[in-house]
């Protein structure tokens, strides 16, 4: 596997689910990021599908770094805290995010709420206008996103969004072929001035 990815920012729900797959391929996730050498960098939660993916992670002797607004560290201290490699206490959410970003080589995203969806929605701009060319992932655990694919798909068919973005987004439902297809992405670059879309 190619090792130029050293950090993989996760982005996932601070709940669990309503399917026990959900967290089981969390902490597969965790556990493969381990054992490819691979420092997880995310929100900071011990909660959820965040907590078990950092804590199968912690368990195969990986690094976790956590990146947390005062806020909801103040929050979470009723929780027992996770033994992280790294612990940032930011300001705010736009701290968190910007360190996140700063930090990753890639970035994949999990099944969660509109905290996780705006933060893919937010990457995926930021690679469409060429603020970085860092691999996303979705990890389509149990079909969670094939409703938000299909959006996508008629985003292009209604002359909004173009199929080489979504060519570019990389999706899988297994953690481990997920993270080889991440190491192996090319990053393409899509002059977007030329595009009648937005």
């Amino acid at each position: 596997m190619n090792q130029h990815l050293k950090k993989i920012c996760v982005f996932c729900g601070s709940g669990i689910g309503n399917s026990p797959e959900y967290e089981k391929q969390a902490q597969q996730l965790g556990k493969h990021l381990a054992k490819n050498g691979i420092t997880m960098v995310f929100g900071g939660g011990n909660v959820g599908l965040m907590g078990a993916t950092a804590l199968a992670a912690l368990e195969n002797s990986g690094k976790v770094i956590g990146i947390i607004p005062e806020l909801i560290h103040k929050m979470l201290k009723k929780v027992n805290p996770l033994p992280l490699t790294e612990t940032h206490i930011v300001k705010d959410m736009h701290e968190r995010k910007a360190m996140m970003y700063d930090l990753a080589d890639g970035f994949i995203i999990l099944p969660g709420g509109i905290g996780t969806i705006e933060e893919f929605f937010e990457t995926y701009t930021w690679y469409q206008l060429g603020y970085h060319n860092k691999p996303i992932g979705l990890l389509n655990i149990n079909d969670f996103y094939e409703k938000l694919i299909t959006f996508l798909k008629h985003m292009i068919d209604e002359g909004f969004f173009r199929q080489e973005y979504l060519n570019q987004l990389i999706i899988d439902k297994d953690p481990k072929q997920l993270i080889q297809k991440i190491n192996q992405h090319q990053p393409l670059y899509i002059d977007k001035l030329k595009s009648s879309t937005n």
